[in-house]
């Protein structure tokens, strides 16, 4: 597995990290605040200054803009949080929670839920689902044991052609019980539907913060490989098992909530690794806001393309994305060649 870890002292590494988590901080508020200002609704602080906080305008914000705000916010950092995990325990720059099936998974399981299980609450819906992607990703480990890797390039092939083969699953579910619309539009990846109240689960993008940071030298060693790993005293199982149960949650909340954010955890950290290198705990601050970020700008643009209507985040992140690991991709087999 390649590094990317830069080739100049670690004293540059880290003030390279520093003067990238300054500046992006003001850059992820500068889009917090306009994407609160940005919709169908007219809404400027104007307005809001002259209507109190018991106005329409104040309405508009709290039971809307400011949720999808946060909302965006928290599911880029989970979800690019996630892809940081996935690359780490597989050892590999190419996979994500979309691309070795997870997300797919937990979308089937909510499926099944919505299909036989209408009445489940949305937290019981969320474990379901965190259950179906943690099995997903368990097989796709089981397949990367049992089929020989002659390239780096073929462990998100293998993924992408299982998370192929779960979706056209849930595809032909979703047929038969004349459910199809529905799941298409669910797995979209769409924050127009979130208000106040709808969104909560998401929260658990800070507890998945806390404890990556918590153990972020743990996961840094886990990165070397089972023996290296073994042999420095770590427990490379334990390791692993919360990383799996940590990328299931937080995906199984962003699907259960807005849907499918396809290439967003494979994009973020392959561009913070190639800035700062591969320290877990160095780069893991880089990755939220990156993370943040990115949704709040691709959710911007969205909305702003062909306004007054919008254009959902699965697509425009799929576009992006896209483009990006296709980059990623040409660069990886260059860098082995």
């Amino acid at each position: 597995v390649p590094s990317w870890e830069p080739d100049v002292p670690p004293v540059h590494i880290n003030s390279a990290a520093r003067v990238l988590l300054w500046t992006g901080l003001p850059l992820i508020a500068v889009l917090a605040v306009v994407s609160l200002f940005v919709g169908v609704s007219a809404l400027s602080p104007a307005a809001l200054w002259q209507e109190g906080m018991s106005g329409r305008s104040a309405q508009i914000l709290f039971t809307s803009r400011l949720p999808r705000t946060l909302a965006l916010m928290l599911a880029g950092a989970g979800m690019a949080m996630a892809g940081l995990v996935m690359q780490i325990l597989v050892r590999n720059r190419f996979v994500e929670p979309s691309t070795v099936g997870t997300t797919e998974a937990a979308g089937l399981g909510i499926l099944l839920v919505m299909l036989f299980a209408p009445d489940l609450p949305v937290l019981a819906r969320m474990l379901v689902a965190a259950v179906f992607g943690l099995a997903g990703t368990a097989l796709f480990l089981a397949v990367l044991r049992a089929v020989p890797l002659r390239s780096m390039l073929m462990v998100p092939l293998i993924g992408i052609l299982l998370s192929g083969v779960i979706g056209a699953v849930s595809t032909f579910i979703a047929y038969r019980y004349d459910f199809l619309q529905s799941l298409t539009a669910w797995m979209q990846g769409d924050f127009s539907i979130i208000l106040r109240g709808r969104y909560e689960m998401l929260w658990l993008a800070v507890g998945m913060l806390v404890a990556l940071y918590i153990a972020a030298d743990r996961f840094t060693v886990a990165g070397l490989g089972r023996e290296v790993a073994t042999s420095l005293g770590l427990n490379h199982r334990a390791v692993v098992w919360l990383g799996l149960g940590l990328v299931a949650l937080i995906s199984a909340a962003v699907v259960a909530t807005v849907g499918n954010i396809p290439f967003l955890g494979l994009v973020v950290p392959n561009i913070v690794s190639l800035m700062v290198g591969d320290n877990t705990r160095r780069s893991l601050p880089l990755v939220v806001m990156g993370g943040a970020g990115m949704v709040l700008a691709c959710d911007i643009v969205g909305r702003l393309v062909i306004r007054p209507y919008e254009i959902p985040i699965g697509t425009t992140m799929g576009v992006i994305g896209s483009a990006i690991f296709l980059f990623l991709l040409l660069r990886g087999r260059n860098r082995v060649a």
